[in-house]
This record gives structure tokens, sequence and C-alpha cells, in this order.
């Protein structure tokens, strides 16, 4: 007994201490590629691999996840309720599933129950953090439902113009061009004002992109494009509510936030109208659609914690087809095309303390999480703190084969867009016009490797 009690406590001892170790690159030929989280891999191919905590999690986390999971399904009501109370007065959905459907991305429609897309709006200029310019009277994002006895900010339709194109080798494929316009505004907006539409983005893999180190995103940029090689990359940064300071940002499709607790709290202020102590303010303040009630802030610290820890320990689904000579073609073929100088596949998260699964993991996320320049095609003409009207993050690809299980049908850009993989390749402009014009000028056969490749991820 007293043997295996010694050896117990040297087995902790190591155990302890490789958590402390430095950051340090694993070699490429002692890596398994298909862990694409690290030790945050889950092997589901189901239409919940979205769905999963970090394997090997203390018991006493896998109850906070639990908890986070639990209430990021609730559905909330009207305001005074004996159980989640405070929907509204105005909203965009009533739970947080309802946008991130499977903990995977939304589903590019407005006004229904199933709605997952939203627009931000903002005059122009900037305000003294250098972010976008609230609308008096609406704020910098619209709600589009209302509780009853309310009325919705506004109406958001949506509009498309399909145009079909051609590949070299005869393949068709179309394009569908979005148009925003608002309708039944419940007060008028005097000037002009800037609309972008944001779809609800997977939940997969969050903590481990706020583990990567500052330092790490900010070496891979290149906003003066000193290598000459078109693509440029810079670090957004913005004011982050909830530790009143100037952050890197790194989540939202602009990288116009900086944790995942903002990131929390934010959803819920905006998107479903509750209050928290990092946004104790009503979204409808000052409006007519007020509701007076003292009752603020109406989500327990503890919800706000357990839903940003749920976030924060959302796994990533394996790699699939690592060896398959095909998806390995389809590999170099994507990285000829240069598409890897912006999807970087391999990064790094550094020590972490206070949560040992997210130190020291080299992870495959295929992004630099930085702002590049794609072109007038995708723009929306609406600075975002550093990021111009024709910026946005590179979007991980993690996850990207599984779309259209874990969100049958699945979509892809910003604003849900692209119905394809395809489609969202040849949208990309700007620092991205060569990489797509590389991938357009292959042929069917060497298009399809690629697109396996995507498939395998």
């Amino acid at each position: 007994m007293k043997k295996l009690t010694v050896v117990g406590v040297l087995a902790l001892l190591v155990l302890v201490l490789s958590q402390c170790q430095k950051a340090a690159q694993f070699p490429d030929s002692g890596y398994d590629e298909r862990l694409s989280g690290g030790i945050a891999t889950v092997f589901d191919i189901t239409s919940h691999s979205f769905s999963n905590m970090f394997p090997g999690m203390a018991v006493y986390d896998q109850q906070v996840h639990a908890f986070g999971d639990a209430a990021f399904s609730k559905i909330f009501v009207t305001a005074p309720a004996p159980i989640n109370s405070g929907l509204g007065p105005i909203f965009n959905n009533n739970s947080c599933i309802s946008c991130h459907h499977n903990d995977g991305i939304g589903l590019p429609t407005a006004g229904e129950s199933n709605s997952s897309l939203l627009l931000r709006i903002s005059l122009p200029g900037a305000d003294a953090h250098g972010g976008p310019v609230a609308v008096p009277g609406y704020g910098l994002q619209l709600q589009d439902k209302a509780v009853y006895g309310k009325v919705p900010e506004a109406k958001i339709n949506i509009s498309y113009v399909i145009t079909a194109y051609t590949f070299a080798d005869g393949e068709v494929y179309g394009l569908r061009a979005p148009t925003y316009t608002l309708s039944n505004l419940y007060a008028p907006i005097n000037g002009n004002y800037l609309l972008s539409p944001r779809l609800a983005p997977p939940m997969i893999g969050l903590g481990l992109l706020e583990a990567i180190p500052e330092s790490e995103i900010v070496a891979m940029a290149d906003p003066n494009d000193a290598d000459g090689d078109g693509i440029k990359g810079k670090a957004n940064y913005v004011w982050d509510v909830a530790t009143q300071s100037r952050q890197l940002g790194r989540f939202g499709w602009k990288a116009n936030t900086a944790s995942i607790l903002t990131q929390v709290a934010s959803a819920y202020n905006q998107d479903i109208g509750i209050t928290s102590r990092i946004l104790p303010v009503e979204s409808s303040y000052g409006q007519t659609q007020y509701d007076g009630l003292n009752d603020d802030p109406e989500l327990p610290d503890s919800t706000l914690n357990a839903v940003k820890f749920y976030a924060q320990t959302l796994a990533v689904p394996a790699r699939r087809d690592v060896t398959d000579p095909d998806c390995k073609r389809g590999e170099a073929l994507f990285k000829q095309a240069k598409c890897a100088v912006c999807h970087r596949q391999t990064l790094t998260t550094g020590v972490n303390v206070a949560f040992a699964p997210l130190s020291n993991q080299v992870i495959h996320p295929y992004t630099d999480m930085l702002v590049h320049d794609m072109g007038p095609g995708l723009a929306d003409n609406r600075p975002d703190f550093l990021a111009s009207g024709q910026e946005w993050r590179t979007a991980p690809l993690w996850g990207l084969g599984l779309f259209e299980k874990v969100n049958s049908p699945g979509f892809y850009l910003h604003d849900g867009r692209a119905r394809s993989i395809v489609e969202a390749i040849m949208w990309h402009g700007g620092e991205a016009e060569g990489a797509k014009n590389n991938f357009a000028k292959l042929s069917k056969a060497d298009r399809a490797l690629v697109l396996k490749f995507l498939g395998s991820l």
C-alpha cells in the first residue's frame, strides 16, 4: 500500500510538472494530425459533434460545463416570471441555442423563431474608443423581435440575386449576392446609417483560440506587406467592456470582441435582452420599448460564468482521412494555392495555470486570427474598430467538413450567402484574390481533391 501511495504521488508530481512547462512546439513527425484541438479533440462525426465537452475534465469542471450547457438551452420569457425571466423587451431570439443550432453555424434568415442572422447598425465615424458610433434610439444592433405590448425596432428584409459563373473546364456554379433593407422602423433615423449582417458562428474551440498568446497572433501580421506577397493581415484592437481596456480582438466576424466572457455577456444583452454585471443596462434603455423594471442585472454571475465556461470548453472534432492519398494531395494543392497563408494550420496555446487543458496545446484551427481585406464583393462598408469595411477575420476551418451534418444544410461566410464550400471560396477577393484564382485554375479533378481535404477538417 505504501509503495502504491509513493507511486501515486510521483505520478501526480509528473502530471503537475508537465502542465507547468513552457509552451513548446511538437515536432511534425511526432504529432497526430487528427488532433485538431490537441487534447481537447473528440472523435465524433455525428450531428452532435460540435456539442462535446473537453475530454478528461475533472468532475467539478464537467458539472460547471453541464450547468452552462443547460443555461445555453434555456428559453427566456417576459419579465416578471418565476423562472427564465427577463426576455426583451426587444430581442433577436429567446435562447442561445436558438441561434447556434447544435452549437454550429446559424440559419441566415431574419424574423423567424430559428433565425440566426442579425444586423449591426451604426453611424459613420468612430466613437471615443475607436469603435462604431451608436445610432440614437437603436444602439449598435437591430432587434427585430419584441415581447407582447412592445414593437420590434425594424423588420429586416433579405433578397438575393444569383449569378451563374463557369470554371474554365465548364463546371457551373452560382454566387448569390444579398441585399439587406429595413422596413417598419419604430422611429425615424436621421442621416445615413451603416448595416452589417452577422450570422451566428460555430462554438467549437473558442477556449483554445482565446488561449493563443497575443504575441503569436501579432507576429503573423504583415500590415505593410513586407514580404510582397499581396497578403497583409492585421490585428484588430478593440475596447473590451469587461476589463474597461483596449485588448486584442479575437472573436466575431471582424475580430471585434476580446474575450469569451464579453462575447457571452454581449449576446445575452443584445440578442436576448438579458442584463448582467458586464452589461447591466437594457438594450432598450432610453427607447419607448424600455420596460422600466428595477430588475437589473437579470443574469446571475454563476450563470454568466458557467455559460462562459461552457463556450470555453467545447471540444473540436478530430480531423478525418489524414492518411488518405487524395486528402494529402488536396492539402498540398490547398497550400500551393496560397490558401494556407491566412488559414494557418498550426498554432500553439500558451500556459494557463488556472485551467491546464488549455495549456501548451498544438492545435490546427486553420486561421491566423487576423483581419484581411476580402475585397468589395464581401464588403459591408462598416468599420469596426481597426477593421475596415472590407476586412474580415480569417474564419477557422476546423469542423468545416461537418457543417452539413451538424447544420443541414450548411451555410458559409459571415452572412451565410454561400451555400457550399465552392461558393465560399469563389466569394474571396482582395488579399485572397490570388488564392481564389489559383483554385479556379485547377482542373475539376484537382478542385475535387481540395474539397475532399477541406471536408476532412
